[in-house]
């Protein structure tokens, strides 16, 4: 793919940060950089997404990018995360979502879809949430946290001096489930990011 690198290089992707957007290794990125092999199509038309050119362009049968109008920039609904008890975190690519270029310099995004109901009314399920891949919170703010390892939940996260609290916004239905510093360890119980921004579905 002729123009992989460039397109690559113009968002400031590094290899690996696009092999881990697109779900592969970063060795594979650079076979496809150097030529010595070729993505399947839907792969391709991951990339253009992504690094928002044209499919011709990254093949090298149109030398202009060919950008769309908008200027934004893709990142991948790495499937579901349960609003309610932890659920099998899912990272299959589902869809994508459109972030502002400034926000994409400030960080690593991606985004999850929402099933459940515990963070209702402010949080529905199918609503998508952008999230920050971060592995710290501030005390109160909501984040995407994952439980023995595999099992994301998002919530509002209260720290403690002996632990966490891991808080619904419908309390009513969902009590707190509050995490010791030994099961924070043990389980474990690991912040991956913040959210930063909801967009709610019809």
């Amino acid at each position: 793919m002729e123009n992989l690198k460039s397109a690559r290089s113009s968002l400031g992707y590094s290899q690996q940060k696009l092999a881990s957007l697109i779900g592969v290794s970063r060795s594979t990125v650079a076979m496809w950089e150097t030529g010595a092999s070729q993505p399947d199509n839907d792969s391709i038309i991951r990339l253009s997404r992504l690094l928002n050119v044209s499919t011709d362009y990254l093949l090298g049968t149109s030398g202009a990018p060919s950008r769309p109008a908008s200027s934004g920039v893709q990142i991948p609904v790495l499937g579901d995360v349960r609003a309610g008890l932890p659920i099998e975190a899912v990272e299959n690519i589902i869809d994508y979502e459109e972030i502002s270029p400034e926000m994409a310099r400030s960080g690593e995004y991606f985004a999850l879809r929402v099933v459940g109901d515990s963070m209702e009314p402010r949080i529905c399920e199918g609503d998508v949430v952008i999230v920050r891949k971060q592995p710290d919170l501030e005390s109160g703010e909501v984040g995407i946290v994952l439980v023995n390892g595999d099992s994301a939940t998002v919530k509002k996260v209260v720290k403690h001096d002996d632990g966490i609290s891991l808080i619904a916004y419908n309390a009513t239905c969902y009590p707190p489930h509050f995490y010791t510093k030994k099961e924070i360890t043990t389980l474990p119980v690991t912040i991956i990011g913040k959210v930063v921004e909801l967009r709610g579905k019809f």
